[in-house]
């Protein structure tokens, strides 16, 4: 099988989900929480290196306030639940978006979490929380223009100059982005990152999206045919 050395996920449906079996939004986020640690070791035993999961967006602060204090939690639940064995797993944990928004609490957590695993080697299972592509190259652009006023780095950069800038600079680009429950759209996600990624939006909610599901995406993903703008 093609190799999907970063695949990225936009984890889609977990209220509807909830929603359509009667139980309230937030069960059906527990239970996507619980989902990004079998999808973290299927993608692991599928050969990923780097999997980047959508968990919440610059845009995702006009939820209410009871969703969004609960999703806020979510952080500190499964890295109790199943940091150890992400440890194991030789995962390390690593962040993308900007961190300073975020309660005390849940910035404490995700930090300890990627310092905890810093040395690991395995699958890098990336978070991006409070992430938005609008917002990431804004503050890349930011930061490049204070470099060039402090003197530390000079009008003109390509884009390899430019991907320093961002918060994803030490990871390739994407190769598959997947988004579940039936949505097709991207969602200010890693715009910059999946210019050549292959794409496939999928019927099954994040809470449905099983290892079997998984393989079949990173089938069809090989079937591809991967021509980066050249013509074979």
């Amino acid at each position: 099988m093609k190799e999907c050395k970063h695949l990225a996920i936009i984890m889609d449906g977990n209220g509807r989900w909830a929603k359509a079996k009667g139980l309230p939004r937030t069960a059906g986020h527990k239970v996507g929480a619980d989902n990004v640690r079998t999808i973290a070791i299927a993608a692991d035993a599928e050969g990923v290196k780097y999997l980047t999961l959508y968990a919440f967006s610059t845009e995702n602060w006009k939820r209410s306030q009871d969703e969004v204090s609960y999703l806020m939690k979510l952080p500190a639940y499964l890295f109790r639940m199943y940091m150890k064995e992400f440890l194991q797993r030789n995962m390390r944990i690593r962040l993308i978006g900007d961190l300073r928004p975020l309660p005390d609490a849940t910035r404490k957590v995700l930090l300890e979490a990627a310092e905890e695993s810093e040395k690991n080697t395995g699958l890098s299972l990336i978070i991006a929380i409070n992430y938005g592509s609008h917002d990431e190259i804004l503050r890349a652009v930011n930061h490049y223009a204070e470099d060039i006023r402090a003197g530390r780095a000079e009008p003109g950069i390509d884009e390899a100059g430019f991907e320093q800038y961002l918060d994803t600079r030490d990871f390739p680009p994407v190769d598959l982005l997947i988004r579940t429950s039936g949505e097709e759209r991207i969602s200010n996600f890693l715009l910059w990152q999946i210019a050549y990624a292959e794409m496939e939006f999928i019927p099954e909610s994040w809470p449905e999206f099983t290892p079997e599901v998984l393989h079949r995406c990173l089938e069809e993903y090989s079937k591809r045919d991967r021509r980066f703008g050249g013509v074979h």
